[in-house]
C-alpha cells in the first residue's frame, strides 16, 4: 500500500477528517495536517473518553457529533454526557441515525430538542441529512452529505442570500484502483436511495459488481464520495470551495493508515 501524509489531506483540498471510533484509533488523528476533526456518533459506548477529545482539542479544532434525541445529549431530556466533553470541544448536532438510537429515542421530537441544542451551543455544526429545512431554519453550520445534488443545491442557498458556514462530508479514497474505490466506498454509496433504486437486486456492490451493477456503482462513487488521485480530489474540492463551501470533511473509507507517516 502506499504510503500518503497528512500533507495529502491539504494537497486534496480536505479541511476536515471525520473520525470513526469504531473504526480508528481517533488519538493518532494528531498526526493529520487538517485544521478540523470531527468524532462521528456511533453509539454511547464508543464516545471517545474526556481525556482523549482534550488532547486531540490542544493540537486543533475538534468538534462531537451529538444526537440531540439520545439520552446523555437530549437537552430537553437526559444531558448528562455533555459533562463528560471538555470545553474546548464543539458539536456536531444531529437528530441521530436510527441504528444508534433506542425505540424510544427515535420516537423523540426533533425540531425542539434541535433548537434548544443550537441555542446552548457555541458556534455549532448542524448535520441536515433528513432534516433539511428544519437544519436551515435552526441556523449554525449546514453540514451535508455529498450528493449528486450538492453543487445546485449550495448555490440555491447562496442566491437565496444564505450567507452562513456550510460544510460537506463525503467518504474519501485516494487511489486511482477502481476496485479499491469500490471496495471502500461501493457499500456506502449503494445506500443512498437513487442508487439503491438503479441497481440489480442482489447484485454485489465491491470490487465483485459486474455489468449494470458496476457501471451504476461507477457513477455513483464520483457522485456520493471523494475518490481519484489527489489531482482528481484536488480539482473537485476546488470546485466545491468555489461554489460556496467552507469546509470539507473527508472520512478516510480505507482508515488512517495511508494518510500516517
Amino acid at each position: 500500500m502506499t504510503t500518503l501524509t497528512g500533507a495529502t489531506l491539504a494537497a486534496a483540498g480536505i479541511d476536515a477528517v471525520a473520525l470513526k471510533p469504531t473504526e480508528v484509533d481517533v488519538s493518532q488523528a494528531t498526526a493529520l495536517d487538517v485544521e478540523t476533526l470531527a468524532i462521528d456518533y456511533e453509539g454511547a459506548a464508543h464516545v471517545p473518553d474526556a481525556e482523549t477529545i482534550e488532547r486531540l482539542a490542544s493540537a486543533t479544532d475538534v468538534r462531537v457529533t451529538t444526537p440531540v434525541r439520545a439520552d446523555g445529549f437530549d437537552p430537553l431530556g437526559d444531558d448528562s454526557g455533555f459533562d463528560a466533553l471538555p470545553a474546548g470541544a464543539g458539536r456536531v448536532l444531529v437528530a441521530g441515525h436510527s441504528a444508534y438510537l433506542s425505540e424510544d429515542e427515535a420516537e423523540r421530537a426533533v425540531a425542539p430538542r434541535l433548537q434548544a441544542a443550537v441555542d446552548d451551543a457555541s458556534d455549532p455544526w448542524v448535520g441536515t441529512e433528513g432534516i433539511e429545512r428544519l437544519a436551515l431554519a435552526v441556523g449554525g453550520t449546514q453540514y451535508e452529505l455529498l450528493s449528486r445534488t450538492t453543487a445546485r443545491d449550495v448555490r440555491t442557498l447562496r442566491t437565496a442570500g444564505f450567507d452562513g458556514s456550510i460544510a460537506v462530508y463525503a467518504p474519501l479514497v485516494l487511489s486511482n484502483s477502481e476496485d479499491t474505490m469500490l471496495d471502500a466506498v461501493g457499500d456506502y454509496t449503494a445506500r443512498r436511495g437513487p442508487v439503491r433504486n438503479a441497481l440489480p437486486d442482489g447484485a454485489p456492490t465491491d470490487s465483485r459488481a459486474t455489468g449494470r451493477a458496476r457501471d451504476v456503482l461507477k457513477q455513483a462513487i464520483r457522485d456520493y464520495a471523494l475518490v481519484g488521485s489527489v489531482e482528481t480530489v484536488a480539482e473537485r474540492t476546488e470546485r466545491l470551495h468555489d461554489i460556496g463551501v467552507d469546509t470539507i470533511v473527508g472520512y478516510p473509507a480505507r482508515g488512517l493508515g495511508p494518510f500516517l507517516s
